[in-house]
């Protein structure tokens, strides 16, 4: 009998992760590659690579297009974003979310628009429950006797 493919060594979609950290520092810089490593582990997706802006140039800087020739090679899926923001301000990210796109890879947010918060921290002493985030939607309310 065929072991699971849960089991089995498969290699999940190529992705790259791209980072526009201009003023951040070194524990911040981990803390995002960390969070791009887990989304696509959760997501079962192959993240081969980071590519780290650190200027607050044009739309063309060095690390972005090192991301756009790797967007063109065979196999590549994506590109995994902590969130927009990291494509620029405005007038930089338009055109460069329109370049990732026309290229026909994926983008993939961490925390997109209309993802939920974490709760704050609760007070010191309060069960770990109190943290826990909660459904967006309202839970249905239980009838029964007690």
């Amino acid at each position: 009998m065929e072991p699971l493919t849960e089991h089995r060594g498969v290699s999940g979609p190529v992705v790259y992760g791209f980072l526009r950290l201009v003023r951040f520092s070194r524990a911040r810089q981990d803390a995002l590659h960390d969070a791009l490593a887990e989304y696509c582990r959760r997501h079962e997706l192959a993240l081969h690579g980071v590519f780290i802006e650190r200027t607050a140039g044009t739309e063309r800087s060095a690390a972005f297009t090192g991301l756009l020739d790797v967007l063109d090679l065979h196999g590549t899926y994506g590109v995994v974003l902590p969130a927009l923001s990291h494509l620029g301000p405005k007038a930089i990210a338009a055109p460069r979310q329109a370049r990732i796109t026309a290229s026909g890879a994926r983008l993939l947010l961490v925390r997109g628009p209309g993802t939920p918060h974490p709760a704050p921290s609760g007070p010191a002493g309060a069960p770990p429950e109190w943290g826990r985030r909660r459904s967006p939607t309202p839970a249905p309310v239980l009838d029964h006797d007690t």
